[in-house]
């Protein structure tokens, strides 16, 4: 990469927070269901795992420790937990990374052409979820849009724009306009 373009990158992710940095093994990404995880255990093959996916309730199963709860938690939190679990009993001082290699699915709905659930892309938007779902219908308006996520067992929905970043398992609707 060219000195200037490292330049610019490196400003970009200084000063303004997309998804991508958001979603890319950040500290503030919370996991749950549908989400892939990989663990790496530094010289134990047996206890590394490349493609795990969290079940519907947002767990996974580890050997010697059985089932792990991942739902809400961070990448850094389900490290901890599994080398506390490990240490003592089966290694000395395990270490431990977890890595988020797939994100849970978004959803769209309402009118679109293709309205249904697609794979999420770090650095998406409004405007690149319309296009992955065809664009939108004649009636679909520019300006009625909302974005559902999903905090904790609550459901906040709020207004849209093309521009506004999506997460991992948002429910986008785009509503008929007014004419």
């Amino acid at each position: 990469m060219k000195p200037s373009m490292f330049f610019h990158v490196l400003i970009g992710l200084l000063f303004f927070k997309s998804p991508l940095i958001l979603a890319q093994g950040s500290s503030q990404y919370r996991l749950s269901s549908g989400d892939v995880i990989r663990i790496d255990v530094v010289g134990e093959q047996d206890l590394s795992f490349n493609d795990l996916r969290l079940t519907d309730a947002g767990s996974f199963t580890y050997p010697f420790i059985g089932d792990l709860n991942a739902q809400g938690k961070t990448a850094a939190q389900i490290e901890q937990l599994i080398a506390d679990k490990l240490r003592g009993d089966y290694l000395v001082d395990p270490r431990v990374s977890v890595s988020v290699p797939r994100y849970r699915q978004f959803f769209i709905s309402g009118e679109v052409r293709s309205p249904g659930v697609y794979p999420y892309q770090a650095g998406l938007t409004l405007r690149r979820a319309v296009a992955l779902a065809g664009g939108l219908t004649k009636r679909g308006s520019e300006s009625r849009m909302t974005i559902g996520r999903d905090q904790g067992s609550v459901t906040q929905t709020h207004k849209g724009s093309f521009d506004s970043p999506l997460l991992p398992g948002n429910a986008v609707t785009i509503a008929r306009g007014v004419f």
